[in-house]
């Protein structure tokens, strides 16, 4: 068993790559420039976005952990096949899960399950809640002060940890869940205002959330990133078109193991808010 992960650096392919090294198996990371990796896990330079620049490294490789979004995915599922790949693991959305999926950010992630449905490969499918390590975007005001500012400030959310991604993912990528869509949520759904307790209390400060009301939010959305993922946002939580609160067991069926909580992660990674 060899597996390939995309998106290596990020949040959730950087996990993959971590719980792989910690099982044990075999990895191959994808990335562009050279950095650090853990033992058992190989460097593979090149561009999600240009298949034909790592088709050398699909040799010998028996899963992908694949995200949506990228171009020419047909031509690297193909690849994949014809290298006698078996199984991808695709990084998906909750937004899937809503009635309306003509959004800018539910577009792109049915684009990429419905060409993985395709390919003939087996599947798998995460649909995870929004990231723990989404906390990173108050780094700048938890560091310039002791106030942070929230969006939708009413809507709890069940985060869920990037490990806990991975190593759901990591089962499904030996074999197990296959053909299954997962929706995957953290422990406890928290409004904004008690995950900014939680990260004061790991980081030993106290920090108050100051509520941003919703025409705050949308020009700060608006200001933030193209218009049509500011107005799927929205749609999401001001409006809410997708369900973050609920929370599932998936995380303990598959791995058998309680998913991480809010604490576990600020705990982690406390020195980034020095």
């Amino acid at each position: 068993m060899r597996i390939l992960v995309t998106g290596a650096t990020g949040n959730a392919g950087g996990a993959v790559v971590q719980s792989l090294a910690a099982q044990g198996i075999p990895g191959r990371a994808l990335i562009r420039s050279e950095r650090e990796l853990p033992a058992g896990i190989e460097p593979v330079y090149g561009d999600l976005n240009r298949p034909d620049t790592f088709v050398d490294a699909l040799a010998g490789v028996t899963g992908i952990f694949l995200l949506s979004g990228y171009e020419r995915t047909d031509e690297l599922l193909a690849n994949a096949v014809q290298a006698g790949v078996r199984k991808v693991v695709l990084l998906s959305s909750s937004s899937l899960d809503s009635a309306d999926t003509s959004n800018a950010v539910a577009a792109y992630h049915q684009a990429a399950e419905n060409a993985v449905r395709s390919s003939g490969l087996e599947w798998t499918f995460l649909r995870p809640n929004s990231f723990m390590s989404n906390t990173l975007r108050w780094l700048d005001q938890v560091r310039a002060g002791d106030v942070v500012r929230v969006q939708f400030p009413e809507v709890p959310i069940s985060t869920i940890h990037p490990r806990d991604i991975a190593d759901v993912a990591v089962r499904a990528l030996q074999g197990e869940r296959d053909g299954e869509i997962l929706r995957l949520t953290g422990p406890v759904a928290l409004t904004p205002g008690e995950q900014v307790e939680i990260l004061g209390a790991g980081i030993g400060r106290t920090l108050t959330a100051y509520a941003m009301s919703r025409a705050e939010t949308h020009d700060d959305l608006f200001a933030s990133m193209p218009e049509p993922y500011a107005q799927a946002i929205e749609g999401f939580f001001g409006d809410g078109l997708v369900d973050e609160t609920s929370v599932t067991d998936t995380v303990a069926q598959v791995t058998g193991n309680a998913p991480r909580t809010l604490q576990d992660w600020v705990r982690e990674n406390a020195a980034l808010f020095a």
